[in-house]
This record gives C-alpha cells, structure tokens and sequence, in this order.
C-alpha cells in the first residue's frame, strides 16, 4: 500500500518539479534535476532523520526511474502539459497527501513516537518542493501564505490518532491522504491563506 502511494506520489511530484523547471528556462539536465529533487528529497530527509542510510529512494531503481522517467516526459511536452494548470496543481496536491501520510506511516512502522511521525510526515511532504524551490531561486512555497503545510500536518495527525486507535493502516493513511488533498485543493479554490504580518517592520540591520 505505501509503495503504491509513493509511486503516486513520484509522478506527481516529479511532474511539477519537472514543469517548474522549464518554466524557469533550465536545459534537460536541469528539469531532470529539479523533477527527481522534488520527487525524492523528501523521502530522502524522512530516512536520514530516521536513519535509514542509505536512503530507501536511492537503493531500489524504480523510484529514480519513475522520477527521471516523467521529469523527461514534462521536457518534451510541457507546452500540452503547462495548458494543463489546474491538473498540475491537483497533481501536486496529491503528492503532498501521499508523501506525507506515508512518511507518518514509515516513521511510525519504525518505531517513532506519533508527535515525531507527525512532524516527519509534514516534512517529507514538504521537503521535496521546498529544496525545489530554492534550486529555483525562489521563496519556498510552505514559507509563504498559502495553505500548504498545515495541509500536510493535518494528514499526518490523522495518520497518529489512528495508529493510536489502532484503526487498519491502509484505510487510515488513504482517509488522511484524501484528507490532505481536499484541504489543499480548498484552499487554492477559495483562496484561503495564512495571515501575514501587515506592514513592512523596519530591519534590524541597517
């Protein structure tokens, strides 16, 4: 079950990784950077804070195939998938659902506490696109207005209160990622966001 929601999650992730990257002009080695960091960072932060060295996406082929795999196939035709917008951006909310859930999931099945699952959860939903992000010269979007980690954060306490209510894994990890996904794709529908300080303090260094 989390195997088959990760492979989900690659393509998705990879895929708006990939599209992010053309669209800032980078050659095919660059998109196919961009796609497999988005895809695999975050799986890659989950297992190092776990300890699991070396990480699991760099030690079984399909992950780097899938990743690679769709990031070539968003290099070759991102104009059709670039029309797209709106399936790009529920793509990527997808992808924070799964990545997310199934890293509670994989933290807890390690033995983490639920608080330390929950919280390394969030960032392996995250940690993908932030990375991402800062590849591409940009403010990482969790670090921005937009509801997005607390749409992650809110899969993953999911994911905790049913492994203490000892609720079937599979059917609580596919709630929590649904869960997650409906949140995200609420908040890009109504425009929802996080409060922002109003007014710009004055540094502190100058």
């Amino acid at each position: 079950m989390l195997i088959a929601l990760e492979m989900i999650g690659l393509v998705a992730f990879a895929g708006s990784g990939a599209l992010a990257a053309v669209q800032a002009r980078l050659d095919l080695f660059g998109v196919v950077v961009v796609g497999l960091t988005t895809a695999l960072g975050g799986g890659i932060i989950r297992d190092v804070l776990l300890g699991i060295t070396p990480p699991t996406t760099l030690r079984t082929w399909p992950y780097l195939a899938v990743s690679a795999a769709t990031a070539l196939l968003v290099f070759l035709f991102h104009p059709q998938v670039a029309r797209l917008r709106r399936a790009v951006l529920l793509a990527d909310a997808l992808g924070l659902g799964v990545f997310a859930t199934a890293g509670t999931s994989t933290a807890l099945h390690a033995g983490a506490p639920v608080y330390t699952a929950c919280l390394i959860g969030m960032t392996t939903g995250i940690g993908g696109g932030a990375v991402r992000d800062l590849l591409l010269r940009e403010i990482p979007l969790v670090l921005r207005k937009e509801i997005y980690a607390v749409a992650a954060l809110a899969g993953c306490v999911l994911v905790g209160v049913g492994h203490l209510l000892r609720l079937p894994p599979g059917l609580v990890t596919t709630v929590a990622a649904v869960t997650t996904v409906t949140i995200r794709v609420l908040a890009l529908w109504r425009r929802w966001n996080a409060p922002v300080a109003k007014g710009t303090p004055p540094s502190s260094f100058t």
